[in-house]
């Protein structure tokens, strides 16, 4: 079985070397150091990862609105774009995956608009997107009508689209909207994603999900967090992401041991989430990654 690796994540790196959290997230790379999100890049490259994730999972209107900059949209996200290319083309190889994050707020998929209003903010930055990437993410999907507005949305270009779902950190056979894991398969038969995953949940979660999701036909990922959980007061646009503790028994060989289990059931796309990096990345390469 071959196993492609991802990257792992990209906003909690920013943040960690930049020592300051805002509400703009990873954004705020983009603005002030984009040198750095470059370096983040090429570090999982040469870590083993076989994917570059854009970093524009927060580039989108409702994000940049809530801080008057809604006018740089394109402008950010074709840097953000260029800026995994660069890093993709210097290492060699590999894949580049544009990022489309949540709309209304992660993990809280009854915030976001329903999904034909969803679907336009999606079509319209995926049209950038198109002109670097190989491949369009939805990532942190977290309902069922969410992930449908991002299929519809990011289907316009021709290119294939991954989605990945975030489920119940207490859970994984429940979408973080308590709609069951299960009701999303017929909306994969419909749209037929090129691959599903889970993310951005506890991996003990994505341990529950993956084989919920290896039934169907479409390749199975899964990249998972170290968080120790959601917290209640992040749930709406301008939280920061210092309320979220990250757990301490996640190091890289623990990571590993749980993407085994989720290979073992079926997934064949394996990464990292939000407090995943270089080193965890560098691991599952040493593991999974035929040479």
């Amino acid at each position: 079985m071959t196993i492609t690796l991802l990257d792992g994540g990209m906003g909690q790196e920013l943040v960690a070397r930049a020592a300051k959290a805002t509400s703009l997230w990873s954004v705020q790379a983009l603005l002030d150091t984009p040198e750095i999100v470059r370096m983040v890049h090429d570090e999982y490259f040469a870590a083993g990862a076989d994917v570059a994730t854009t970093n524009s999972y927060s580039v989108l209107p409702d994000r940049l609105i809530a801080h008057g900059i809604e006018d740089q949209l394109d402008t950010l996200a074709h840097l953000a774009c260029t800026l995994a290319v660069q890093s993709r083309d210097a290492h060699g190889a590999g894949l580049v995956a544009g990022s489309l994050g949540p709309q209304g707020f992660s993990y809280r998929a009854d915030k976001s608009p329903p999904a034909a209003e969803a679907a336009e903010t999606y079509a319209h930055l995926a049209r950038i997107h198109a002109n670097y990437v190989d491949v369009h993410v939805l990532e942190t999907m977290s309902g069922i009508d969410q992930a449908l507005g991002g299929l519809m949305g990011a289907g316009v270009t021709g290119k294939p689209v991954w989605l990945a779902l975030s489920v119940d950190d207490q859970d994984g056979t429940k979408l973080r909207s308590g709609e069951p894991l299960v009701d999303i398969l017929p909306l994969l038969r419909e749209y037929k994603p090129a691959a599903v995953f889970v993310n951005c949940s506890l991996p003990e979660a994505v341990d529950a999900a993956v084989p919920v999701l290896s039934v169907q036909s479409i390749p199975v990922g899964a990249y998972a967090n170290g968080f120790t959980g959601i917290a209640a007061d992040f749930d709406k646009i301008g939280a920061t992401v210092d309320i979220l503790k990250s757990r301490t028994d996640l190091g890289p060989d623990r990571y590993a041991d749980f993407a085994q289990g989720w290979i073992e059931s079926g997934a064949t796309l394996i990464g990292g989430c939000c407090e995943v990096g270089p080193a965890h990345i560098s691991e599952l390469a040493r593991r999974f990654k035929v040479t």
